[in-house]
């Protein structure tokens, strides 16, 4: 329950925060290429962790236990 929530505030905090950036950026009179470059950067980590969403990295075991040997050890 706590990270659920605790999630969605981080998300919530991340939108709002890029927001103002963009807000400002346009307030200040960037060029719409500035502003979409700004977007763009914000927007990048969120849609690679949505994409690498329900992947585990393999434990060391995994790791260790994968590797093929030349004498069968």
């Amino acid at each position: 329950m706590l990270n659920i929530a605790f999630r969605t505030w981080l998300i919530g905090g991340w939108i709002a925060i890029l927001a103002v950036i963009v807000a400002v950026s346009v307030s200040m009179g960037a060029n719409l290429s500035t502003t979409s470059l700004l977007l763009a950067l914000g927007a990048a980590p969120a849609a690679v962790m949505a994409a690498l969403k329900g992947t585990s990295s393999p434990t060391v075991a995994e790791i260790l236990h994968a590797v093929e040997t030349k004498d069968g050890r």
